[in-house]
């Protein structure tokens, strides 16, 4: 992105709403790829001698995933702890994109000589906007998650289980588990964002305004890459959210290395990068939609406040034409008498 010497076209608030308009809409289109991943991510790989001893329900892949999931709950099933989920989607990408507007325009501010952001700046000021979007928010990930790891039989709506999570062992804190995680993971956004960024850069140089092709293109190409760097820690963040596994005995889990350290036991490497696949083609299409929806939005609102500015400006000139026209219409012609 190009540095502006003139103020932004929007505040920092109006990117917000843009942006997680876009989050909000892009994630209802992909919901069920979330709960297959989330679903797929917590459950621990069974060996042969164990298919007998769980009730459960046992993923072998993404489309297996579906089909039981639809045998079991019907298709509502693939929308559990949606609305959770869309919160959440709302309040982390308006608090993300607000701060991230904000820091770019402090950053460019304190800039003596007008240059585009390094690959390294645009990760800090990834990063330090998607700290600040975690601490406000990772309550209601935390809450979502466990919807959507809970059966048909103890689905509890969004309250009941926000309150169920309080009265687990780490009381109130227990809405903040995986907030160390969730901290080191802010790389991801701040690695699909600064990417965004140095592709747009790269294979349109000069270009304000993306086409939605566009748009979408270089938002998949970025979450793509992000997702395959953080895959252990997203899949370490969702293990520390929801209900501990069978083998943990009810125990849960301390840390996100702890979770680490149980999947490599467990699983192997290869773990820690469970889920993947629908994490791929969720964040290459949550990601383009959402870049793509921004780019409309944005230009929207742009639209919007050029036209209120042009309405305030005409209402000024008239309200100063109405002024003067009282003004000369006041004045009093005195004669000048002689003695």
């Amino acid at each position: 992105m190009a540095v502006q010497s003139k103020p932004a076209p929007l505040p920092s608030w109006g990117y917000a709403v843009a942006g997680s308009t876009g989050a909000v809409l892009a994630n209802a289109l992909v919901y069920p790829l979330d709960i297959v991943k989330t679903r797929l991510q917590v459950q621990v790989k069974r060996k042969p001698e164990d298919s007998t001893e769980h009730t459960d329900p046992h993923y072998t892949s993404t489309w297996d995933a579906i089909t039981k999931i639809v045998a079991e709950d019907g298709v509502p099933g693939l929308y559990a702890g949606m609305n959770g989920a869309l919160l959440g989607v709302a309040s982390t990408n308006f608090a993300y994109f607000y701060w991230y507007a904000m820091v770019r325009e402090l950053y460019f501010k304190s800039q003596k000589i007008p240059a585009p952001p390094s690959t390294a700046v645009e990760l800090i000021l990834g990063a330090v906007a998607g700290a600040v979007a975690q601490l406000c928010t990772i309550p209601v990930a935390v809450v979502t998650t466990r919807q959507q790891t809970q059966s048909k039989a103890d689905r509890k709506g969004l309250i009941d289980t926000a309150r169920e999570v309080i009265h687990s062992e780490d009381g109130v804190f227990g809405l903040w588990r995986g907030l160390k995680a969730s901290l080191v993971l802010v790389v991801n956004p701040a690695i699909t964002y600064g990417a965004y960024e140095r592709l747009k850069g790269a294979f349109f140089p000069g270009k304000a305004r993306l086409t939605a092709g566009e748009a979408f293109l270089l938002g998949a190409m970025s979450k793509a890459l992000a997702t395959i760097a953080t895959q252990p820690l997203i899949v370490a963040k969702v293990g520390l959210q929801s209900k501990p596994p069978p083998q943990r005995q009810g125990k849960p889990f301390k840390g996100f290395i702890e979770v680490m350290k149980f999947i490599v036991q467990h699983e192997g490497l290869m773990g820690l990068f469970k889920g993947i696949g629908p994490q791929i083609v969720k964040g290459f299409m949550v990601q383009g939609l959402l870049m793509m929806t921004k780019e409309r939005m944005e230009l929207l609102f742009i639209l919007l406040f050029r036209y209120v500015r042009k309405l305030r400006s005409e209402q000024l000139a008239k309200a100063a034409e109405l002024a003067a026209a009282a003004a000369s219409k006041a004045k009093v012609v005195i004669p000048i008498t002689s003695k």
